[in-house]
């Protein structure tokens, strides 16, 4: 039996924890401020210089995962402090470290919910980098998807259907949202769209 949530395997994580979507409900925007000021009570603002509810639990319209994701900006230099990793995991947080990929920088994560034996609580993801992170455009996406209905189904049909053929295959899952998201924020860039053909 595996002790920790760091010993999983991507396997592990696949079999136990199942893609699956739920109808919006207006109280994760209360269990995201409560968790936010617990990490506020905490650990303070002058380490945590802002916290954002992003992803789809955050899109009022979308059917999502019930999990709740943070993005917080720290400073560089807490990038990877050990002091503040030790205060998210008295707040009952695992780390995990993001590595570098294409354009983005390597970045702490937390999670908390999980449970080795595949039960879950409510869970929550912490994505944590300075602003500079390319990360942080994830809340330029969350707004226009509000602001713009249409384009929130689309991805919301896209979500079902990756849900629907990649359940026991989370980074599938997150694979396949990839070329929507960028698309989306190259409408918000007043971009051209990418050309995959």
């Amino acid at each position: 039996m595996k002790e920790m949530l760091n010993d999983l395997t991507k396997e592990d994580w696949n079999r136990l924890f199942p893609i699956v979507l739920v109808d919006h409900n207006p109280e994760w925007k209360n269990i995201y401020e409560n968790e936010k000021n617990r990490i506020l009570n905490k650990i303070g603002k002058e380490k945590i210089l802002r916290i954002e509810h992003f992803g789809s639990s955050s899109i009022t319209t979308i059917k999502s995962k019930p999990y709740i994701d943070l993005m917080i900006e720290i400073t560089e230099e807490l990038l990877f402090d050990e002091k503040l990793i030790e205060e998210f995991t008295e707040l009952g947080y695992s780390h995990f470290k993001v590595p570098a990929r294409e354009n983005i920088a390597e970045y702490s994560t937390f999670g908390k919910g999980y449970n080795v034996d595949g039960t879950k609580e409510q869970i929550f993801h912490i994505h944590m980098c300075p602003k500079d992170n390319v990360m942080w455009k994830q809340i330029d996406f969350r707004d226009y998807l509000n602001a713009n209905k249409k384009r929130a189904k689309e991805y919301e049909n896209l979500k079902l259907e990756l849900a629907s053929k990649f359940k026991n295959d989370r980074g599938s899952y997150v694979l396949g949202k990839t070329d929507f998201v960028n698309d989306t924020l190259d409408i918000i860039e007043k971009k051209p769209a990418h050309n995959n053909a």
